[in-house]
């Protein structure tokens, strides 16, 4: 692979288990898993370690049903500030190899060592290198994936875990890669798969070879890009460390401290929601005009819907009006839901001047500066001294603040 692009992609292998494990090395000995307070019901599995994972144990499930499959499993509270730290800490290995860092999720980066190489050697050799770093200064294994783009580093870097290293290059990616399943792929999710398999495109190789002007039509834009990365077509760089796209979309989500099995139960969790992403706009000085919701129900299956609306806006009640209009078309609660989320995008700066109208935008000020005010009074004597009255019809369903609490999850998880 001398002389051309080399990426390698770089996964910490059950982050938050391992990290745990690191730190408490008899954990390595018993079924494991990080994972959230039963009783609050923040109670899901985040991560889980290999003889957890022996006893299909899944991220995202509740605690409840991970004890029904291992009574004996070891339940370690999550502690978000020493994943941070460490995983800092690899990534700071990496950068002794080159500037081009590129985090995705809190476990995993691109890097690209192209100009590297000629320093200290191939893709591979880096990997090992790097890998043999990690582990002897951290403890810590990872897997990594080394080819000459960012899909296919990527999908090396899951085809053996955990502590694996896979090379995809220019001469053997179709024996390696076309045979997988084509959901392999990143950005491939369920809804996506599905599609695919109504038009017979099982594997990657099935579409490597899939016509794409037919693709295009079916699929637009979005199966442009994935039969392109199906043929290893991806010139994406890796970006410099520190970089930081200007955000697309502000959202929270919050797995509720019981089901909600009501319209009435998600519009009290989805008015908290939206009272935070509303906030966070104002906060970035922008407005979002397209509103996606997210529902998982207790058997963790999810849907995502979304809708423009007529104007950009940053107003809880004109969000949450959009995201229970979205719920009720689309869910009929035949079983209850776990977890919902609700994300704004379209971002857009508001206009220097803004245009009303006589008829329907004579409250609109107002509000804005209603909500502003309750903005200012949360951020100097805390989030629980102004609540809405609905609110307190159910504080159990209520009491949380997604602004404070926003939490990185690994990206398996999402």
């Amino acid at each position: 692979m001398d002389n051309r692009r080399v990426v390698l992609h770089c996964d910490i292998n059950h982050c938050y288990a391992q990290i745990e494990e690191m730190k408490v090395p008899e954990l390595r000995k018993v079924p494991m898993a990080v994972g959230g307070h039963e009783t609050t019901r923040h109670g899901i599995i985040l991560a889980k370690n290999d003889l957890a994972k022996e006893y299909h144990i899944k991220t995202g499930e509740s605690l409840r049903e991970a004890y029904a499959k291992c009574p004996q499993l070891v339940v370690i509270p999550p502690n978000y500030d020493d994943y941070l730290y460490y995983s800092e800490k690899v990534k700071d290995i990496y950068r002794e190899y080159t500037d081009r860092v590129e985090s995705f999720g809190l476990d995993e980066a691109w890097i690209d060592v192209s100009a590297s190489s000629k320093i200290y050697g191939s893709g591979e050799a880096i990997a090992r290198e790097i890998k043999k770093k990690v582990y002897e200064q951290l403890g810590l294994t990872i897997s990594v994936g080394v080819s000459f783009n960012k899909v296919f580093a990527k999908l090396g870097s899951d085809m053996i875990k955990p502590d694996g290293l896979v090379v995809i290059d220019e001469e053997n990616y179709q024996q390696l890669v076309w045979p997988l399943p084509v959901e392999e792929l990143i950005y491939i999710g369920r809804a996506t798969k599905r599609k695919l398999n109504e038009f017979g495109i099982k594997t990657i190789g099935d579409l490597a070879v899939f016509r794409a002007d037919l693709i295009e039509s079916r699929m637009g834009k979005v199966g442009v890009m994935i039969h392109e990365f199906a043929n290893g077509i991806d010139d994406k760089s890796v970006a410099f460390t520190g970089y930081q796209d200007e955000a697309k979309s502000v959202g929270n989500g919050i797995t509720a401290i019981r089901d909600m099995r009501s319209l009435k139960d998600v519009e009290l969790v989805f008015r908290v929601l939206a009272e935070s992403v509303a906030s966070r706009l104002r906060d970035m000085g922008v407005q979002g005009q397209v509103v996606t919701i997210g529902l998982r129900d207790n058997e963790l299956h999810g849907l995502s819907r979304q809708r423009k609306l007529a104007e950009p806006t940053c107003l809880a009640d004109e969000i949450l009006a959009m995201a229970m209009q979205l719920t009720r078309e689309h869910y009929s609660f035949i079983l209850p839901l776990r977890s919902i989320s609700l994300t704004m995008s379209d971002l857009q700066k508001p206009a220097a001047v803004e245009q009303l109208s006589f008829f329907t935008d004579h409250g609109k000020i107002k509000q804005r500066v209603l909500d502003e005010t309750v903005d200012a009074i949360r951020s100097r004597y805390g989030f629980t001294k102004i609540k809405r009255c609905s609110m307190l019809l159910d504080d159990e369903l209520t009491n949380f603040n997604p602004k404070a609490d926003h939490i990185i999850f690994p990206v398996s998880f999402l």
